[in-house]
C-alpha cells in the first residue's frame, strides 16, 4: 500500500532499511522515519491494511506538518494559521451559491465563467465524477480571505502559476469583491549548487534536501539572508560553500563583521557613552560625511523595498554600508584623535543602521566574532 517492503527485527521493532519504492512514488529519509514511527504507534499491520489507509494518511500528514513547522521555527518563521485543502470543501455549497451566474454546468462539469472577467477561457471547478479541481478549493479559500475584511491581500505563488492569476481574480469578482485588492507576487525556483555545480533534487528520486539540512550547514541567519537577497521573480541560485566562508566573499559574514568591528573599536576607547553621545556630528571631514549619509539612508531604503516589493534592496544596502564602514576604518584613524568622540558617535550610528536592517530580516547582529570567524 505504501510501496514499502519492510522487515521487523527484535523486541524494539526496528525497521530494517529494505524499502522498495515503485517508480511513481515519492521517497526520502523522512518517509522512512515516518514509517518507523507509524509501526511504533500502530503496529506493522497498518502498513498493509487497506481499511486503515485513510487513518494512516491523516496521521502521516500531521507528522509531515510537524516537520515543516519545526523547520520554519528553526529559521524564526511562524504562521498564525495553516489551512488544509480538505477543510475547504465543507463550505463549497455556500460559496458556489454566492458565485451566482459565475458558475454554470456543461457536459456534467461545473465551470466558472472566468472568460467574462478577463480570463482566456472558462475553467472547470468540478469534474464529471463530482471531484473538485484545485481551483474550487482556491475559490473557497479566497472567499474566506476576503470575508475577513482586510483592505489588501497578498498571495505568493510559484512563477509557473502566472496563468492562474486571471481565473482566481475572476472568482473574486464573482464572489462580489474587488479583485484589485488581491496582489499576487510570483516567486522563481531556488537552485542549490554543490561545489559550483547544480544539485538536482527530486522527491521521486529521494535526493530531497530539507530546509533543516541547509540550516545545519550554514545557520538560520545565512539562510534568511539568502532568500532576502534576490528579487522574488528572479531565479535564486546559491552555493552552500560560499556561505560557509569566513571572509568578505560571504555577504552575511561581511555585514556581521562590520557591526562587530564597530563594537570592538568602541570598547577600546576610554570615553564614556555619555561623552560620545553628547558629541556633535558637525564639521567632520568628507569621508565621515559620506559614511554618515550612507547610514542615514536606511529609512528610505526600507520604504522603497516595501513599496516596490523588492526586499533584496535591504541586504544590498547593508552590504554597501558594511563596505563603507570597512573602508572608513582603514582610511581613518579614530582612537586617540581630537575627533574621537565624534567619530565614535558616527560609528554608533552606522552600527544602529546595520543592527536595525538585520533585525528587519530576522537576523541578530553580532557584537563580536569568534576566533573562527575573525
Amino acid at each position: 500500500m505504501l510501496g514499502l517492503s519492510i522487515q521487523l527485527y527484535g523486541r524494539e521493532n526496528i525497521l530494517k532499511e529494505s524499502v522498495e519504492y515503485p517508480q511513481s512514488y515519492y521517497r526520502g529519509e523522512y518517509l522512512e522515519s515516518l514509517a518507523q514511527k507509524a509501526v511504533e504507534k500502530f503496529g506493522i499491520e497498518i502498513l498493509s491494511d487497506e481499511s486503515r489507509q485513510k487513518e494512516l494518511a491523516l496521521w502521516a500528514k500531521d507528522g509531515v506538518m510537524e516537520i515543516v513547522k519545526k523547520d520554519l521555527a528553526d529559521t524564526n518563521i511562524f504562521f498564525d494559521t495553516f489551512v488544509y485543502e480538505s477543510s475547504l470543501y465543507d463550505d463549497w455549497d455556500r460559496v458556489m451559491a454566492k458565485m451566482g451566474d459565475g458558475i454554470y454546468k456543461k457536459e456534467e462539469k461545473l465551470f466558472i465563467a472566468s472568460s467574462l472577467k478577463g480570463d482566456d477561457a472558462d475553467r472547470v471547478v468540478v469534474r464529471e465524477d463530482g471531484r473538485p479541481t484545485y481551483l474550487a478549493g482556491d475559490i473557497v479559500y479566497h472567499n474566506q480571505k476576503f470575508e475577513r475584511g482586510y483592505e489588501h491581500y497578498i498571495n505568493i505563488w510559484g512563477a509557473d502559476h502566472h496563468g492562474y492569476i486571471a481565473r482566481v481574480k475572476a472568482a473574486v469578482e464573482f464572489l462580489g469583491y474587488n479583485s484589485s485588492k488581491l496582489e499576487v507576487l510570483l516567486s522563481q525556483m531556488v537552485s542549490l549548487l554543490k561545489d559550483g555545480e547544480p544539485y538536482k533534487m527530486s522527491k521521486r528520486a529521494g535526493n530531497v534536501i530539507l530546509m533543516s539540512d541547509i540550516v545545519e550547514e550554514i545557520g538560520a541567519d545565512a539562510l534568511r539572508f539568502i532568500f532576502a537577497s534576490k528579487k522574488s521573480d528572479t531565479a535564486l541560485e546559491f552555493d552552500l560553500a560560499e556561505f560557509k566562508k569566513q571572509d568578505s566573499s560571504n555577504p552575511i559574514f561581511y555585514i556581521q563583521y562590520a557591526h562587530a568591528r564597530i563594537k570592538t573599536i568602541i570598547s577600546k576607547s576610554d570615553l564614556s557613552e555619555d561623552e560620545i553621545m553628547s558629541a556633535s556630528l558637525r564639521n567632520l571631514d568628507e569621508n565621515a560625511d559620506i559614511l554618515m549619509f550612507d547610514a542615514l539612508l536606511l529609512p528610505e531604503i526600507v520604504d522603497d523595498a516595501f513599496s516596490t516589493r523588492q526586499v533584496q534592496k535591504l541586504p544590498e544596502y547593508l552590504k554597501s554600508l558594511a563596505a563603507s564602514l570597512h573602508k572608513f576604518y582603514y582610511d581613518c584613524r579614530i582612537i586617540g584623535t581630537e575627533d574621537e568622540a565624534k567619530l565614535l558617535k558616527l560609528l554608533m550610528l552606522v552600527a544602529l543602521s546595520l543592527r536595525t536592517g538585520l533585525s528587519l530580516m530576522g537576523i541578530t547582529a553580532k557584537d563580536y566574532m569568534s576566533k573562527e570567524e575573525e
